[in-house]
């Protein structure tokens, strides 16, 4: 009978903790209020929360979680380069007493400065770095999508063509982290945050 007890309340603890998430990744939270506040942030002046916007808007914020989760993965974390240009972004935000340390706001802020970072570092090695140096590839996808610059010669077009591989990597490494990754969406979390 105990255990059933405790299955029971740690069920409905789990839910509930889940419900105050919109989603996971690999079974890390992401949080709804961190989320909204993010959304809010780069969405500012709308006073509508439209669930076709907020769902979209998730797709992307799950992309740059799994390239946070790959860069964690990696140890990008662990680097002292890294540790040390959050430690100054920290005492810079700090020494100007806007946001109180211990506020939600103030945690939404550095968690986006230590995720951003992380993000611009993995994709400078996966992303950038690549297309920057490997002209053979460039190359060999100008030549495989010639069709789409129109004829144009692939010194006229480079700059662009450069700027398609990038995305063209881009969105297969996000298929590999997402077929990688167990990402988890809490569709009833969602809809709530569209009455907020």
């Amino acid at each position: 009978m105990k255990k059933a007890c405790l299955a029971l309340i740690f069920t409905v603890a789990g839910n509930l903790l889940y419900a105050q998430n919109v989603a996971s990744i690999n079974g890390n939270p992401i949080n709804s209020k961190e989320f909204l506040w993010v959304y809010k942030k780069n969405h500012a002046g709308e006073t509508n929360l439209d669930y076709k916007d907020l769902a979209a808007y998730l797709e992307l914020y799950v992309n740059f979680k799994l390239k946070v989760a790959e860069a964690k993965a990696l140890g990008l974390d662990a680097d002292e380069a890294y540790k040390q240009e959050i430690a100054g972004y920290e005492e810079a935000l700090r020494s100007q007493n806007k946001i109180p340390v211990n506020s939600p706001e103030y945690a939404y802020i550095m968690n986006e400065y230590r995720e951003g970072v992380l993000m611009f570092n993995v994709c400078e090695q996966k992303i950038w770095s690549k297309a920057q140096d490997d002209d053979e590839q460039i190359k060999a996808y100008f030549d495989t999508n010639a069709k789409k610059y129109e004829g144009k010669p692939f010194s006229e077009v480079r700059g662009q063509v450069i700027g398609d591989y990038q995305q063209q990597l881009e969105n297969d490494w996000i298929a590999s982290l997402r077929s990688k990754y167990k990402i988890k969406v809490n569709q009833s979390e969602l809809k709530k945050l569209t009455k907020q």
